[in-house]
């Protein structure tokens, strides 16, 4: 089964600094029927103005990974941790047995995009940690690239559950596969352009929820760039 849900149906929150797309019950947006989607607990697409962003705050037992898709976002956690994730990097904190973090835009002038997706550990009071890694363009031009992974895939950001995500990078006409096990879930979310997912259509901003299917194929009409996300 594939669910498709469109753009325009996501949860869209406007303030003085942020423009966020919430694809789950998150902050002041609840429903009880939209609480997530096997492991993946939040999936939030963000554009934070210059010179702002999110201020000191707490996080427990999540998985938390940050994927920058343009600008720069300034991180700092009661860790001591601090650093710039730029554009085309993936950070995985782990809150574990608690964290406070800040997420900033230092910027003066540019706008930073981001996703971030929240998912549930399979083990509790974890030590809070956090991994970044830089992944070119090249790297996911043409295939899925595993970019955050609790199946051990070399390169990847450590996940401390069963699930992994993928990037890519599509031209027109070009196409990937994946054939997950029938048992597993998966997220697609198109982050731009427009592609077909087996014999669906999706644009930018499109998601797909997608359980009991064998194999999935992706085929690009126009240049897009897209997140998968595989789970038990």
């Amino acid at each position: 089964m594939i669910k498709i849900i469109r753009n325009e149906q996501r949860y869209h929150f406007q303030s003085d600094w942020l423009s966020t797309y919430w694809h789950f019950s998150f902050d002041h947006y609840y429903d009880p029927a939209n609480m997530g989607f096997g492991a993946l607990r939040v999936f939030n697409d963000d554009w934070i103005l210059p010179a702002s962003g999110f201020p000191m705050h707490s996080h427990r037992e999540m998985e938390i990974i940050t994927y920058v898709l343009e600008g720069e976002l300034e991180h700092k956690d009661s860790t001591g941790g601090s650093g710039l994730i730029r554009g085309g990097e993936v950070q995985r904190m782990s809150a574990g047995t608690g964290i406070r973090h800040s997420e900033h835009n230092p910027s003066e002038d540019t706008k930073v995009h981001l996703l971030q997706m929240w998912i549930t550990p399979a083990v509790s009071g974890l030590q809070p940690s956090y991994e970044q890694k830089q992944f070119t363009r090249e790297a996911r031009t043409g295939k899925l690239l595993a970019v955050a992974s609790g199946q051990k895939i070399p390169g990847a950001v450590k996940l401390h559950q069963d699930a992994t995500l993928y990037v890519s990078a599509l031209q027109p006409n070009s196409e990937v596969t994946f054939e997950p096990s029938e048992k597993r879930k998966g997220y697609l979310f198109v982050i731009d352009g427009e592609l077909r997912l087996n014999d669906q259509q999706m644009a930018t901003g499109d998601q797909a929820r997608i359980e009991g299917e064998g194999n999935l194929r992706l085929v690009a009409s126009k240049p897009s760039e897209i997140a998968l996300i595989d789970l038990a």
